[in-house]
């Protein structure tokens, strides 16, 4: 009878992981522990190279990018008083036709007392001019204020524009001096790139998300350094016990520094 070949369920990735976590693992794998080591390292190589041409554009990117947001905003301040400017022009014109109403009604009733004989008619008509005097007095008023408010958004408006020109002008020399370096090391980028991607292949998900992971909690953003000193970790750069030096010289086993959890290998893997 045929024995079932088991098949191998590879464990699921988990974000959470370290160098620790797979350490039991990482030789289960196609291509030899010293392979990987090389690999890792040649990878850790590449990501350092990288970080150098990004730490070249220093801040640019990112006041580039606030200057673009603070453009933007300004922007849509100018918007919201242009149409508060609109609205009340709106309001203007409504206004205006209201007093124009108000004194065309009131003419009417003032011609209308010469006729009267009336004592208490004559004192409703009085009265009626009277409302509608206060009604042109209030039209004309707000009238007048919404003049002033427009006059006091445009100046607004001015002081923002010209403090959009600044930001413009201060937009396009970042821009310019980002352009320049981005021209002067995109080749050399787009190499690394390619290198780093070719190599990241060849390492399972586990591992590589284990090093993304530590690689990103570390200062200097290395994973896998080699020993320092002949006998310190690269990273950390506290002292490796002798045992250990010897198993990260054979290059047989994955040796993680106890203090920093970085994947430590030899300084023959750099030659």
């Amino acid at each position: 009878m045929a024995t079932k070949k088991t098949k191998k369920v590879a464990t699921p990735v988990d974000q959470r992981e370290t160098f620790v976590s797979i350490q039991k693992n990482f030789a289960d794998s196609d291509i030899s522990v010293e392979e990987k080591l090389k690999i890792l390292y040649e990878l850790q190589k590449a990501d350092v190279a990288i970080d150098k041409i990004i730490s070249r554009r220093g801040e640019l990117p990112e006041e580039v990018k606030a200057l673009e947001e603070e453009i933007a905003v300004l922007k849509a301040k100018i918007s919201k008083l242009n149409e508060l400017n609109a609205g009340l022009n709106l309001s203007i014109a409504e206004n205006k036709e209201k007093a124009v109403a108000s004194e065309d009604a009131a003419e009417k009733y003032r011609a209308q007392l010469n006729q009267i004989q009336n004592s208490r008619e004559y004192d409703s008509i009085e009265k009626e001019i009277e409302n509608l005097d206060l009604e042109k007095q209030i039209a004309n008023k707000f009238v007048g204020e919404a003049k002033m408010k427009i006059a006091e958004n445009k100046a607004a408006i001015e002081e923002i524009e010209q403090k959009i020109d600044v930001r413009n002008e201060d937009l396009r020399i970042k821009k310019e001096e980002l352009d320049n370096i981005a021209k002067t090391t995109a080749a050399e980028e787009s190499t690394l790139k390619t290198k780093r991607d070719a190599l990241a292949e060849k390492i399972d998900e586990r591992t590589m998300s284990a090093y993304e992971r530590i690689r990103a909690s570390v200062h200097n953003h290395l994973a896998v350094v080699s020993v320092f000193n002949e006998n310190a970790c690269g990273g950390c750069f506290n002292t490796i016990i002798p045992q250990r030096l010897i198993d990260i010289a054979s290059m047989k086993k994955l040796v993680i520094c106890e203090h920093c959890g970085r994947i430590i290998v030899s300084p023959e893997t750099d030659k």
